[in-house]
């Protein structure tokens, strides 16, 4: 068993291409013995996103508080705010964006723990 809370989870800044002011955090990963999937929290600053990208794997988020999009294959962007659950499939294309102009956009994503 572990119990822990998000403060005291390293927060790092995602590098990689396509990212803008986004912020990864891992509070439950396969390191604690997690035998399926992993807990990762995002937090996107005020005009930020992830990549627009696909994998081989689902992800399973809710969004913990903010608003912003979720964009799908065809660039249509799908509005998610702070209560909101949100499915990818595999290979599918998506992106999220911050669509505030002062709120940060804050959700967790599950994900097997081999894509971790």
């Amino acid at each position: 068993m572990k119990i822990t809370n998000l403060d005291q989870t390293t927060k790092t800044i995602m590098d990689m291409e396509g990212v803008k002011d986004v912020f990864k955090q891992v509070p439950l990963s396969k390191e604690d013995g997690a035998p399926n999937f992993v807990f990762r929290v995002f937090s996107v600053e005020p005009g930020g996103h992830t990549p627009y990208h696909q994998h081989p794997f689902e992800h399973l988020n809710y969004v913990i508080e903010g608003k912003g999009a979720l964009v799908s294959e065809n660039k249509d962007e799908h509005s998610i705010k702070q209560g909101d659950f949100a499915m990818v499939l595999p290979n599918e294309i998506h992106q999220y964006k911050n669509k505030s102009d002062q709120d940060q956009l804050i959700m967790i994503c599950a994900v097997p723990k081999e894509f971790e």
